[in-house]
This record gives C-alpha cells, structure tokens and sequence, in this order.
C-alpha cells in the first residue's frame, strides 16, 4: 500500500495519497495513534488524508468495513533552522550563488528571495545552495521550504551596478591628497575607489555621491573606477594629475 508523499511536516497538513486495494467505504486513516485530519475517499484504489501533527516514524493504515490494513511508513520532519547565508548581497541582475547553512535542511524544494522562487541545490542536511534570481535594489527576506514546512528569517540585499556621471575637481597634484566628489547612481553600497587602479580612501555621502581623497600618481589622465558588490563603473580619463612646477 503505497503513500504519497511518506514524509512530511511535524506540525501536520500534508495531504498524502494512499493507493492499494478494496479501500471502498474507508472510514478512518490513522497516522501511529492519531487520525487523519481529512479523509476523501477517492476510488476503490486510492484514498486521500491529512496527516495530523507528529514526530519521528509512524505507521499509516486505513479502516475500512473489511477491517484495517497493515501500516505503511510516514515520516515527520521538523521546520528547517537557518543559521546563515553567504554572499548577503548581489546584483540586482542575479546570478550570485548563495550558500545557506542551518539544519534539517535536506529536504529543501525552494528558496525564496521576496516573492521570487528558486530550486536550491542541497549539499547536505546542514548546507544548501541556490541562485539568487533577479531582484529591485533592497533588502527583501529569504526564505527555505523543506518537507518540514517553511522558515524565514535572514535577509538578502540586491545593489544595483554603480554609474559614474561626474567626477570634481577632474584635476590635483601627482602627489595626491586631492578631496573630490564622485556622482552617479547606486554609490550607497560602494566598496572601493581606484585612481588609475589606485585604491583611495573614501567615504559614502549618499547613493548618489561619494567623496574621496586621491592617493598619488602619474601626471597625465587615468581612469577612476567605483566599484560594489553588484559591479563596477570606470570613469574613463576621469581625473588628470598635474606634476608641479619645476625651477
């Protein structure tokens, strides 16, 4: 006598399919000790059921005029636990593989960012991967669905790739320390400012403006690259350095 699914979560609400013989008249489904929460009588050869709440492995059988069948096996499972997730951020294109850990998460059929869903790899009971799919810039909740039911609770955030519109002053010393502003779009996540591939300190103002302070270089223009976890933009010849005067 076959079930469909045999497992399911602890707290109950798996509607389950039952298939065999002579299950005509059936008037009861129990799951170990404790009846089915719904039974439907479907055909002479299936029966559907509501699993109850439980724990652990539990016979099925099914009552019927005739008497009861022999059990057949039904699992709990218990919600997912999740500990964590790396990356916490992407592209609002997609595409970052994200790696979540916790527990209980083997039977794992979704992960949602959002409202958007995807298939997630499972590597073992206590690791899961799944591609984050495509979001608005923000943070939105993440999601695991296992056969134990859903749990929630750690947070995902989408940053747009970077835009460079202007770059002020466009010119300072070779020996650096010039304090310029950089505008453009999605600044607030930035985690790096080069000067011809230079690192330079800086400091987010707003998601449109960053400040930095140019670090030495060569007289002539180089680019100026803003970069964040979603991607990078390049101000080409964005800023000139200018040796000084010599006697």
């Amino acid at each position: 006598m076959p079930i469909s699914p045999n497992q399911g979560s602890s707290g109950g609400g798996t509607l389950v399919t039952i298939t065999g013989t002579n299950l005509s008249g059936t008037t009861a489904v129990h799951f170990g000790t404790r009846s089915a929460t719904s039974v439907t009588n479907v055909s002479p050869t299936q029966v559907t059921a509501v699993s109850p709440s439980g724990n652990g492995v539990v016979g099925v059988t099914v009552t019927t005029p005739g008497g009861t069948s022999n059990p057949v096996s039904f699992f709990y499972v218990g919600a997912p636990f999740k500990q964590s997730l790396s990356p916490t951020s992407g592209s609002t294109a997609g595409g970052a593989t994200v790696t979540i850990t916790g527990t209980g998460l083997s039977t794992a059929t979704s992960v949602s960012f959002g409202a958007n869903s995807v298939t997630p790899t499972v590597v073992s009971d206590s690791q899961i991967t799944a591609v984050a799919p495509a979001g608005a810039a923000g943070s939105v909740g993440v999601s695991v669905t296992t056969a134990g039911g859903t749990n929630n609770g750690l947070s995902y955030t989408y940053v747009a790739v970077p835009t460079v519109t202007t770059v002020a002053p466009a010119e300072g010393p070779t020996s650096g320390g010039t304090a310029v502003t950089i505008t453009g779009t999605g600044l607030a996540g930035t985690t790096q400012v080069t000067f011809d591939g230079n690192p330079a300190p800086f400091t987010v103002i707003s998601d449109t403006s960053v400040s930095a302070v140019t670090p030495p270089g060569t007289a002539g223009a180089v680019d100026v690259v803003v970069s964040n976890d979603a991607g990078s933009a390049t101000a080409a010849d964005g800023f000139t350095y200018v040796a000084g005067p010599g006697i």
